[in-house]
């Protein structure tokens, strides 16, 4: 049954439009509303009041031309209220999910109003209804939806330009808007967990005075919370569950303007700071079949998703959160490629992480490095030139994709995440860490990549924090309302002692020497590194690793002085200091260790606590915890600083003879995790043995 109108309804102009561009695109003297559409039979514009709550009119989308509705409004202004009814056929069992009943989100609106109430009038099947005769659900959803809201992309840039960062001077700083400047003391309280809230100077400032060069926001297009999780007065905080790829999520703009969100990325990029966007084109918040109807199910659910070939009725859920987008159909390729180039280009950001990016790469028969959407992004002359970051893995066949993804692609690499953490557990060989200190070159050197293709991380926002991951042997996710069973039970992670809070000196000593030593491993390794807001000052989660929705102090980042570790930044900073000083630590090349032909030297060279090179045997050695790794500066043209790594994951101190090279004697330590406040440029004659600790990291610069 179609909702009915108000008797008053006026009458709007019209003209018949054009098929692109698809959503409502305001030109200066009026509106064009294009929706795609293959297997509806009308489409209804609804037009709404200033408060979105009444409706005012609908207006036929009469044109049809190449799958696409459109219709053009001359009357229509930036901050027109508007979403769809759309009539079709509902046959689930052929993929078939029309109703008009429900107001539908456009999929190309780029601002959102109002939100969403969770009412079984959302759904699109009458309750009870037979499998074998299933009917559409009678009940008007516009009273519970948000809606979508016309803009004006009119933006004064000004001077805006671009960091342009190149990919081995890289350093990215994963955060969370909302949770990174909740508690910020500087942040007005109206602004805090707002795009404005990351344009106030002392935050910038704190991200700067860090040394990082890229910020990488989780998700901030729109998003849904679930249901279940406002039933226990949670929500989503990670922002993992998408309702519009050009909409930047409502609750993150203080002045409720997509226009906040181009100003924080003025000020970051004034600050020469890059803005990585986590980005969700895997799934959207509609669910599986039992879920609601909102935009994509409605406007054309065989084609928007991927569905079972043996009953349509049913997704499949290479996600596990109930669909797939179908990127193998060329208007959701479309749409996800445009979505991309507004974000790159109105937008002005400078890259992307995907989320569950093995799913852009699927195709029918399989992952695909040369698949649809991956060649769409190394083709495009806009999205080719953005930093492009895949997290290389989903629940779906072949789903495990390190190393897989093709040229122009960088890619999470937890299997540096895990080495790292089992080496400093006392799990990993040394020849295990040498590997992933390298980049991962056994992963990714292939078909020209570089070693900034490998995305190194300790931690991120999905498990537990640095600070957790050195005081907790196992999760604590009571919080989340699951009796702790969700989150990830193989963490690698080591309570040095004690499980969660101590004031044994013994035991902290040791969590922070760990702390310092897992991120010296990071930042000592070739590759493109990745630190988790937060860890810089020892945030903790009270060892919850799942803390997705969790929008509260667990997540929150604390800025206090009782909280904040200040030693532990100023180590922090020490290291990225030295990264961005050595041009060893950042090659361009993947090392090999092999002596070049002209010159005899080797880029890096491995050692034992001899001082001299590692052995078949010494490689062999299961009961070996100790490592030298040596980068000589002279071995790619010899401008740069020969460095001097040296890891001891073993339980007990070790003498480490320091070599000579090329002559010269003298070394000087840049830092050591066992005494990060020992004075730097500490003498080191070569031929001594240098103390080191058990558990700890020391870095030598030869000196002459």
């Amino acid at each position: 049954m179609r909702p009915a109108l108000p008797q008053t309804t006026p009458t709007t102009r019209t003209g018949p439009g054009q098929p692109y561009p698809l959503g409502a695109t305001w030109d200066g003297r009026g509106v064009n509303f294009a929706l795609f559409s293959a297997n509806a039979t009308r489409v209804e514009l609804c037009l709404f009041d200033a408060t979105g709550e009444t409706e005012l009119e609908r207006v036929d989308l009469s044109e049809y031309t190449d799958e696409v509705w459109h219709a053009y409004l001359p009357d229509a202004r930036p901050g027109t209220i508007y979403a769809y009814r759309v009539h079709g056929p509902y046959d689930p069992g052929n993929g078939h999910r029309f109703n008009p009943n429900k107001l539908l989100l456009d999929p190309y609106a780029k601002s959102h109003i109002g939100k969403l109430t969770w009412d079984e009038a959302l759904h699109g099947e009458a309750p009870g209804a037979d499998d074998a005769e299933p009917a559409p659900d009678p009940r008007d959803s516009a009273p519970f939806m948000p809606k979508c809201r016309v803009i004006d992309p009119a933006f004064t840039w000004g001077e805006d330009r671009r960091p342009r960062i190149p990919w081995n001077k890289t350093t990215l700083y994963e955060l969370h808007v909302r949770g990174f400047t909740m508690r910020h003391p500087a942040v007005p309280e109206r602004l805090r967990g707002t795009f404005a809230a990351l344009t106030v100077p002392e935050v910038i400032g704190h991200i700067k005075s860090l040394g990082v060069t890229s910020v990488e926001l989780l998700p901030i297009q729109a998003f849904l919370n679930e249901p279940h999780l406002l039933d226990q007065g949670l929500s989503n905080y990670w922002g993992y569950n998408s309702i519009g790829f050009f909409a930047p999520h409502l609750a993150y703009a203080a002045s409720g303007s997509s226009a906040e969100f181009k100003e924080m990325v003025a000020h970051l990029h004034d600050a020469g700071l890059e803005v990585i966007l986590d980005v969700v084109y895997n799934h959207t918040a509609e669910g599986n079949e039992a879920g609601p109807t909102l935009s994509f199910r409605g406007i054309d659910n065989a084609s928007y998703y991927r569905l079972l070939p043996e009953d349509r009725r049913f997704y499949i859920n290479d996600t596990g959160t109930g669909n797939t987008l179908n990127l193998s159909h060329p208007r959701v390729l479309q749409m996800v490629t445009d979505s991309l180039r507004y974000w790159a280009t109105e937008m002005r950001v400078d890259g992307f992480r995907f989320d569950l990016a093995t799913i852009l790469g699927r195709e029918a028969h399989g992952f695909d490095e040369g698949g649809g959407f991956l060649d769409s992004c190394r083709q495009d002359p806009v999205l080719s030139q953005l930093k492009l970051i895949a997290e290389p893995w989903d629940c779906g066949p072949g789903g495990y994709q390190v190393g897989g993804f093709p040229p122009g692609w960088a890619e999470w690499n937890d299997r540096f995440r895990d080495v790292a953490r089992g080496f400093w557990r006392g799990d990993e060989p040394p020849s295990a860490l040498a590997a992933r200190l390298c980049a991962s070159r056994d992963v990714f050197d292939r078909r020209g990549r570089r070693p900034w293709a490998s995305v190194n991380f300790i931690t991120a926002h999905d498990g537990f924090t640095l600070a957790d991951l050195v005081a907790y042997a196992d999760k604590h996710n009571e919080a989340n309302g699951e009796g702790n069973r969700d989150g990830h039970a193989h963490n690698l992670s080591f309570n040095c002692g004690v499980e969660g809070p101590t004031d044994d000196p013994a035991v902290l000593s040791l969590r922070g020497r760990q702390q310092r030593n897992l991120l010296a491993t990071l930042l000592l390794s070739q590759g493109t590194p990745m630190l988790m807001a937060g860890d810089e000052m020892g945030r903790s989660q009270g060892g919850n690793n799942n803390a997705y929705c969790q929008d509260n102090e667990i997540s929150w980042v604390d800025w206090s002085e009782a909280a904040a570790d200040a030693s532990l930044f100023r180590f922090v900073r020490l290291l990225m200091e030295a990264r961005a000083r050595h041009a060893v630590l950042r090659s361009d090349r993947f090392l090999t260790g092999e002596a070049d032909p002209r010159t005899g030297l080797r880029d890096v060279t491995w050692l034992a606590p001899s001082g001299a090179e590692m052995t078949v045997d010494d490689w062999n050695d299961g009961a070996r915890r100790c490592l030298g790794m040596l980068l000589d500066g002279r071995a790619r043209g010899g401008f740069e600083v020969t460095l001097l790594a040296l890891f001891n994951g073993g339980d007990e101190a070790v003498p480490f003879r320091v070599p000579s090279v090329g002559g010269a004697r003298r070394w000087a330590t840049v830092f050591d995790t066992a005494d990060p406040d020992r004075p730097r440029e500490h003498a080191v004659r070569a031929g001594e043995a240098y103390a080191l600790v058990d558990h700890s990291v020391a870095l030598l610069r030869l000196h002459g």
